[in-house]
């Protein structure tokens, strides 16, 4: 599951709004919902089709992860330089470039012969979708005038939700009942109806202020996050010690390293370091980094329990996350006027300690425990508790800074939650591994397996859950030694997610203020 969809770069712009029809501008708005949807849910529809894929490809659990972290991988470190590429070269020309490389690497993708293959396409699909998502707001805000561009944004955001909502059920039908391909084959017809309306009746506009491409920098962070990503994944098959992870690590951590210089001495940096001299915008984004890694990591282990070890079909599997994405979706109006209520401080502190207890319930049920007095609680405590953070999160990013900076600290806020989703993805991959392994190990020593069960169980070990076996006692043995890494990871989220609130409480001055009282960044220090 991907984070909540929130305000790309650009969202909240100072150009004036371009001459067109309200025609135009209807077909405009829907451009942007369909755009950003197929962004959104392409995370929820492939994640709940990975099983499938895992054993459609013989895939082991570290070849899923690639297949959401090779995505995920490109569009993080891209998505600041597709803002900046939209407001030079042009909003809907960089939104229809993006759709294109999209839909034809989402061709790619169903048509992948090999696990590999699949990964390569889906890295191709995140560079897509790195020119796609800055622009879908960008291009409501340059048709609507400033006096009904929140009704616009909010129109957004009510479809985008209710899309979150669906997609999941959607994918897991499409998997379960007609194929996996068809998790990305959906995307075909979207994309060819979404270039008909841009190029038909969505109007061109930039930015006023486009700053040259920081290439230098969007290089360093791929290469970097790419770096530590491949040594996190591969270093629980191939060993900590070895060269390639090693080299992977050692090139990513000083490519990260190298970043940050780079940045200070940019003068169009993709990423404004002197944003982060505001207190309130660094304690956001450090409550971003921690509990959005909890939710996207944990998350994406959520449908592989259900398929694999609890027995759900992939449709049963979608529809276990729908609780958080309802609930958030039905409390957004009322979590929205928190801040001018409360301030900002007391729901993001609230806010995560009940995601915590979220993450909690989701470590106690066992192997085959009721979906009704296990997970559906646990769903509906993490939705609550994401509910009460992500307006007064987005307000606190969005008046930390003064107006003419909200594009840009919309667009950081955005890649610092993507971004943690994608390192937590790795993390915890490596969490769960090492809980599995142990537990397994333990368990098989308990049940003295006959030896050739043991040798399939140790050929296919790096599936995991995925480990097709026919011996009962085997396959609950396997089925025990995943719940184990699974509650590791859950644990691990509810300490993250405490820890978010601590950051906030300590760090969030919490104030709200008004445009009068809103100033630069080197102002507050």
């Amino acid at each position: 599951m991907t984070s909540t969809p929130s305000l790309p770069p650009d969202a909240i712009a100072e150009d004036e709004t371009v001459e067109c029809s309200e025609s135009a501008r209807r077909w405009t708005l829907v451009a942007a919902i369909v755009g950003s949807g197929m962004a959104f849910v392409d995370g929820t529809i492939v994640n709940v089709a990975l099983p499938a894929i895992q054993q459609a490809l013989d895939a082991t659990t570290a070849d899923t992860q690639w297949v959401m972290e090779a995505y995920a991988l490109l569009l993080s470190a891209l998505i600041l330089v597709g803002g900046v590429l939209g407001d030079r070269f042009g909003r809907r020309r960089v939104f229809v470039i993006g759709t294109v490389v999209f839909t034809l690497a989402s061709i790619a993708c169903a048509a992948a012969p090999t696990v590999g293959a699949l990964i390569g396409a889906r890295a191709v699909q995140g560079f897509g979708a790195a020119l796609l998502v800055p622009g879908s707001l960008a291009l409501i805000s340059s048709a609507y005038p400033k006096e009904r561009r929140g009704a616009a944004i909010g129109t957004w955001s009510a479809f985008s939700g209710i899309t979150a909502a669906a997609g999941p059920v959607i994918g897991g039908y499409l998997v379960e009942y007609v194929s996996w391909h068809w998790a990305f084959l959906i995307n075909l017809p979207l994309g060819i109806a979404l270039i008909a309306v841009c190029l038909w009746r969505v109007p061109e506009s930039h930015g006023a202020h486009a700053g040259r491409l920081d290439l230098g920098g969007a290089l360093l962070a791929t290469v970097g996050l790419a770096g530590v990503v491949f040594a996190l994944i591969e270093a629980p098959q191939q060993g900590w010690t070895s060269v390639p992870v090693l080299v992977a690590a050692g090139v990513g951590i000083a490519a990260l390293v190298a970043f940050i210089p780079v940045e200070q001495r940019s003068s169009t940096p993709m990423l404004p370091l002197s944003l982060f001299r505001n207190r309130d915008f660094s304690a956001a984004n450090a409550l971003t980094l921690l509990l959005y890694a909890a939710l996207g990591g944990s998350l994406f282990f959520v449908p592989l329990n259900f398929i694999q070890v609890q027995g759900y079909g992939a449709t049963g599997a979608g529809a276990s996350l729908l609780p958080i994405i309802v609930i958030m979706f039905s409390l957004s109006r009322w979590t929205g006027q928190l801040v001018d209520r409360v301030g900002a401080t007391l729901p993001l502190v609230v806010g995560p300690v009940i995601s915590a207890v979220g993450f909690l319930l989701y470590a106690v049920p066992g192997v085959g425990d009721n979906y009704w007095t296990t997970f559906f609680p646990a769903s509906c405590v993490l939705g609550l508790g994401m509910s009460i953070v992500v307006a007064p999160l987005t307000t606190t990013v969005m008046n930390a800074l003064s107006p003419d900076l909200a594009g840009t600290a919309s667009g950081v806020n955005n890649a610092v939650a993507r971004t943690a989703g994608l390192l937590a993805i790795a993390v915890f991959g490596v969490i769960l591994t090492q809980a599995f392994d142990t537990t397994l190990a333990a368990r098989l020593a308990e049940l003295a397996l006959p030896g050739d069960v043991m040798n399939q169980i140790a050929a296919q070990k790096p599936k995991m859950a995925g480990i097709e076996v026919t011996d009962p006692a085997a396959r609950r043995a396997i089925a025990d030694a995943f719940v184990a890494g699974f509650r590791a990871v859950m644990l691990v989220s509810a300490g993250l997610a405490v820890l978010s609130a601590i950051v906030t409480a300590l760090a969030l001055k919490g104030g709200v203020r008004t445009k009068d009282e809103s100033r630069p960044p080197s102002d507050d220090r």
